[in-house]
């Protein structure tokens, strides 16, 4: 069922998010935060591009659009607007999901969604080569932007897709300064077929097609972490459960994706009784995202092994007071650790909440009863519909809005992006460089270089960043800048980062003399660094030793 969240608007199990961040603007800024112009109007809304190729089989992609550009602006700190979403944004407008807007209907759409921003497009395919348009429709100001073009073979459609959202993110944010380089390897390894069938397989009509292309897609590129999540999703809706986690399981704990594949991960574990890995999972996913709904089926999974999960029950409850579930929940944790007057007050706040909750008024009257309940939960029996045999077992979030954990994901980067601008320049070059680095090393180019960026813009005479930057080019395949900006952070400070771009930038071209002089360098500064020591090795392979 597609989500009904309206992006932009915060959810009420992110009224946490907001009101940290509202204590945080409350408090005084320094004259350096007061400078710094604040981020507004960031998201976006990608439609469908218009396929006039005239050839139906090349549909599908037009459907691809959407979801690079989604992910590219996603990396580089815009909210994009989830599939979902617009199908529920035609579904309330009366529209079929395949509809074709025009101008005055996509902006209804947008307004719909709290969208700042369109991005429409088309493209036309003659003799295997792809032409692409697209315009960004400033939906505030009513404006449509001039055409943003590109081209290639068809056989390059990623390199085609990535230009064009970096263009896009230029139209929307004159000052991004993330080069296009780093755009076009964004999509690393995946081939064009497996996008092709994962393309078509999230937009197939039936469940046994979707699944058996995202399968032909994950068979081409095995580790391909959307058709992954999108595979587990479909087998998870088929009751698979077994097969989903194992799917799930396979989404690298440091894609972006991660989160929404170990919340299903969790939930699938926890529909076969492996309540142990179900709280494992719910776990990874409440240590980087805290939400309540989360934090909640961490604590049913704990329950469920005869935990005491009150502390974990009694954070969802403060982190969404007006959810009469978490109060159930804690209600029930608190009978069953003996704290009747504490339950008593918690099942007073869920009928307060919802009134027509009949196992909350059995539970109430169980609590007046003064009858206790099994210190470890039975969760595969069903619970008597009497009062006096009732057993009453805490419930499970079975949901996931893959907008709102978004939504506050872009809240959590907000607000650290305020609280860095409170620092002074170097500690701020310092904290953005090590964030920078934390992308780099999970194989994250783009958002690494906006960290490295905002590094060099808090304080120029950043070493580490330039040496940063310098790893961002040379994976970008820009040789030359990555030389320029590891020379200038060594002229800043020698470090072995820096050594170590040039020492592979000369190694790659050849002149091993000069990449062991580099090396030599390093290991001066570092004698055992492991990066440095296997350039050693590769030089003396290579009949180089180090001066």
């Amino acid at each position: 069922m597609p989500s009904l969240v309206k992006v932009r608007i915060l959810q009420k199990h992110c009224v946490w998010i907001a009101l940290t961040i509202s204590a945080f603007l409350a408090q005084p800024k320094t004259a350096t935060a007061a400078q710094t112009p604040e981020r507004t109007g960031r998201v976006v809304l990608v439609l469908p591009f218009d396929n006039r190729s005239g050839q139906a089989p090349l549909a599908w992609i037009g459907d691809s659009f959407p979801d690079t550009l989604n992910q590219r602006l996603s990396s580089s700190g815009f909210l994009t607007i989830t599939n979902d979403d617009r199908h529920y944004a035609l579904e309330h407008l009366g529209l079929p999901a395949d509809f074709k807007p025009s101008r005055a209907t996509t902006i209804r759409i947008a307004q719909t969604l709290d969208a700042d921003f369109v991005v429409v497009g088309n493209y036309t395919i003659n003799q295997s080569r792809i032409s692409v348009q697209a315009q960004v429709l400033d939906v505030h100001n009513l404006s449509m932007s001039k055409p943003l073009a590109d081209s290639s073979e068809l056989a390059r459609l990623f390199d085609v897709e990535n230009a064009l959202a970096w263009k896009v993110a230029r139209q929307i944010d004159p000052q991004f300064n993330v080069a296009q380089p780093t755009f076009l390897v964004s999509s690393g390894a995946v081939r064009l077929s497996a996008f092709e069938n994962y393309i078509r397989g999230t937009s197939a009509p039936s469940q046994q097609e979707r699944i058996r292309r995202l399968q032909l897609a994950i068979q081409d590129t095995p580790n391909y972490p959307a058709a992954l999540l999108a595979l587990g999703k479909a087998q998870f809706a088929e009751r698979d459960y077994d097969h989903a986690a194992a799917t799930f399981a396979k989404v690298p704990p440091t894609d972006r994706r991660a989160l929404e594949a170990e919340f299903y991960l969790g939930l699938a574990r926890f529909n076969t009784a492996r309540y142990s890995e179900a709280e494992s999972a719910f776990k990874f996913v409440a240590t980087r995202l805290p939400l309540p709904e989360v934090v909640n089926n961490e604590a049913v999974a704990s329950s469920r092994q005869g935990h005491d999960a009150v502390p974990l029950f009694q954070r969802a409850t403060a982190a969404d007071p007006n959810d009469p579930d978490y109060h159930y929940n804690l209600a029930v944790a608190l009978l069953r650790r003996g704290d009747t007057a504490g339950a008593q007050h918690e099942i007073d706040q869920t009928l307060k909440l919802k009134p027509t909750d009949g196992d909350a008024a059995q539970l109430k009257t169980r609590i007046a009863s003064g009858s206790p309940i099994t210190a470890t939960p039975k969760a595969a029996t069903t619970p008597p519909t009497t009062t006096s045999s009732f057993e009453p077992l805490e419930r499970i979030r079975r949901t996931y809005s893959e907008a709102s954990f978004r939504q506050a994901a872009f809240q959590l980067d907000q607000m650290r992006a305020m609280r860095m601008a409170s620092l002074p320049p170097a500690e701020r070059a310092t904290q953005y460089t090590q964030l920078g680095q934390d992308y780099l090393a999970q194989g994250l180019i783009t958002e690494a270089e906006q960290e490295f960026q905002a590094a060099l813009a808090s304080d120029s005479s950043s070493a580490a960043a330039h040496a940063g930057l310098a790893q961002v080019r040379e994976r970008s395949g820009n040789t030359a800048e990555a030389r320029t900006e590891a020379q200038t952070s060594l002229k800043l400070h020698p470090n072995v980062a820096a050594y170590l771009v040039l020492a592979r930038i000369e190694l790659q071209a050849n002149q091993t003399a000069s990449s062991a002089a580099a090396v030599g360098n390093a290991l001066k500064l570092e004698p055992a660094n492991t990066a440095a020591q296997g350039m050693k090795q590769a030089l003396q392979a290579r009949g180089q030793s180090l001066p």
